[in-house]
């Protein structure tokens, strides 16, 4: 029945290839053939988590098991998951359309705070109880991960249990955990018990916080003794022998990212003092080539896509990149498989690498300076300079390429008016260098886009203490730098401040931030990261409604004896070395690249690879 009015609802809709499900190479198990069914959810619309690779590393790790089943499920779209309400067709899984409240176990990845409104949107629609204290057996254990779950205190009241970082092995272990539970015929409490003593995982019923006076944090502590006081991330030491989808589905629609993804490696090791994914997921680990160029053969054999996309955080700082990339056109060249570099350092010897991977296709180039003078490079520890990226896309017009992106961000700690104006000084420049190459050389077609992100403070990085931008501040540099960006050949694009704002907010939240989410998406809030649906003022009434103030927690600095409401989470970077880090930024101070000798992050203490790659100066 759920089946048909499904599809009498797929005419009335936007995409209905969003929600049909059956692509090619998708698994369907009989779902009496398994123990547990375990229902994957993308809080955003197919097209957007369909490009997520992560999710395709859990999928085909969950269904490898024998005693198991991974199916999927995205956000309906507004249009969708209106009818839905309308007609009672409750949320349903795209390979078989099981309502999603049968299912044993639903996973939530998080990797954007303005996500979050569509986590409630999704328990709504499945029928399941918005708040875990309102759960029975009934329902799902609902579990989340990702890199927002290092902050999870806004969602605590939502989520069952958060997995911290790496997924691949922790993600069978609470699934052979709720199994034994459900066949022994425990209490859903128990099992909530038994999932807190898996290490990464962490149970926030078992947690109980208080506040001073002032709204800041006074002490977080477990009240079970099932719960540990530190809850240390989960890590995958050895990439080669970790998971990795090779039949990945093909959907029939387009998605954002509809190519082969290689991850070369994971983690970081330059330090930028902003960016919370290169502290999160240090160690840096490497993938070997003969793993990846097995790994491209069959995923092009299962797939037939045209392009190779060789993933990370910082592709440029692989050390086999010349290698591979020869090793990858020698073999796909003729097939007219095209390979992509994205997150290119510009200090990155990729020159002949470039050169290897551009005679099948020329795609746009990425580089990110995030800086427009050296002092606020050195600030955030960027490590690049002005001569890098000119040198950079010189030579990348001279090699025939003639679409140049740039990111920068706007609102960065100590920033001022210079800085800003040095991103227009430094987009003047780069188109100066495409007219430096001679015209029987260089390409037709100029196009540099330029984007300024607005600054968000996050967990775990050494600016989670300083205040973010007021929201006029912010729209004065904006206003400020469109006018300084009227360059020809220039494409200016910018983010939008007030949702800039509210991420700030969830990102550095504590446990009452789950009452304002709650609020929010009662007053009709989702799909917030998308402008068209985000409505501000009724984020702003929302924290009215539950008597917060969203400045006390966007536009705060917080002193270095603050309680911080992720404290208990261990990352492997301690907040003493975040806090070093800190002070060496307004000092202007940079530090090396840990590959250059340890800089006593505190990885050490979990991560082997640390040792791999410093040699005797991480051995020390």
């Amino acid at each position: 029945m759920v089946r048909e009015k499904i599809d009498a609802l797929l005419d009335r809709v936007q995409k209905p290839a969003r929600y049909t499900g059956g692509e090619m190479n998708c698994i369907v198990k009989p779902w009496e053939s398994v123990d547990i069914h375990y229902l994957f959810a993308f809080p955003d619309v197919y097209e957007v988590g369909m490009s997520h690779l992560g999710s395709k590393i859990l999928y085909d790790v969950i269904n490898r098991r024998q005693d198991a089943l991974c199916e999927r499920v995205y956000s309906p779209w507004v249009d969708m998951a209106d009818l839905m309400r309308q007609t009672g067709v409750p949320l349903f899984s795209l390979e078989t359309r099981t309502p999603a409240r049968r299912f044993d176990m639903l996973g939530v990845t998080l990797q954007y705070e303005m996500s979050y409104t569509n986590i409630l949107e999704l328990l709504d629609l499945a029928g399941i109880p918005l708040r875990s204290a309102g759960r029975t057996w009934e329902d799902p254990i609902v579990l989340a991960g990702g890199p927002c779950a290092f902050n999870p205190e806004p969602l605590h009241a939502f989520i069952d249990a958060f997995v911290i970082g790496d997924g691949e092995e922790s993600t069978g272990q609470t699934i052979d955990v709720v199994r034994e539970c459900k066949r022994s015929g425990v209490s859903r409490q128990e099992c909530l018990r038994r999932l807190a003593a898996i290490p990464g995982v962490y149970v926030p019923s078992l947690y109980e916080a208080s506040y001073h006076a002032d709204g800041t944090l006074a002490s977080f502590a477990p009240i079970d003794a099932a719960a540990p006081a530190v809850v240390r991330k989960c890590l995958v030491q050895n990439l080669d022998a970790a998971a990795y989808p090779e039949d990945v589905i093909v959907p029939y629609t387009e998605i954002v990212h509809d190519r082969i993804m290689l991850e070369v490696l994971r983690g970081c090791t330059r330090g930028c003092r902003f960016c919370q994914a290169g502290m999160l997921y240090r160690p840096v680990r490497e993938r070997s080539v003969e793993t990846l160029l097995r790994l491209a053969q069959r995923q092009f054999e299962a797939t037939g896509y045209e392009n190779i996309s060789l993933s990370s955080l910082s592709t440029g700082d692989y050390s086999c990149l010349p290698r591979l990339a020869h090793e990858l056109m020698q073999r796909f060249e003729e097939r007219r498989v095209s390979i992509s570099l994205p997150s290119l350092r510009l200090d990155s010897e990729v020159k002949e690498t470039l050169k290897e991977t551009q005679r099948v296709k020329k795609t746009s180039l990425t580089f990110a300076p995030e800086a427009g003078t050296q002092r606020l490079r050195d600030v955030i520890n960027k490590g690049i300079t002005e001569e890098d990226l000119i040198s950079s896309v010189h030579d990348a017009f001279e090699g025939g390429w003639s679409s140049v992106k740039l990111y920068f961000m706007m609102g960065l700690p100590t920033e001022t008016e210079d800085d800003l104006s040095g991103i227009a000084d430094l987009a003047q420049k780069v188109v100066q260098q495409y007219f430096q190459i001679p015209r029987g050389v260089r390409a037709r077609g100029l196009r540099v886009t330029c984007s300024a992100a607005c600054f968000v403070p996050k967990a775990f990085t050494p600016f989670q203490w300083d205040a973010q931008d007021t929201l006029e501040r912010l729209e004065e540099k904006q206003r400020f730098l469109r006018e300084k960006m009227r360059i020809k050949g220039v494409e200016f694009n910018w983010h939008e401040p007030h949702v800039s704002f509210m991420e700030a907010c969830f990102a550095r939240g504590d446990r009452r931030l789950a009452d304002v989410l709650e609020a929010a998406w009662r007053r009709g809030c989702r799909f917030d990261g998308w402008s068209d649906q985000f409505k501000y003022d009724e984020w702003i009434a929302a924290f009215g409604d539950c008597g917060l103030d969203p400045h006390f927690y966007a536009c705060r600095e917080r002193s270095r004896d603050e309680l911080l409401p992720w404290a208990f989470i261990d990352a492997g970077v301690t907040q003493r070395y975040l806090w070093r880090e800190r002070e060496r930024a307004l000092q202007g101070v940079t530090t090396p690249d840990c590959r250059q000798g340890c800089q006593g992050c505190g990885m050490q203490r979990m991560a082997e690879s640390c040792k791999k790659h410093m040699g005797e100066a991480g051995a020390r």
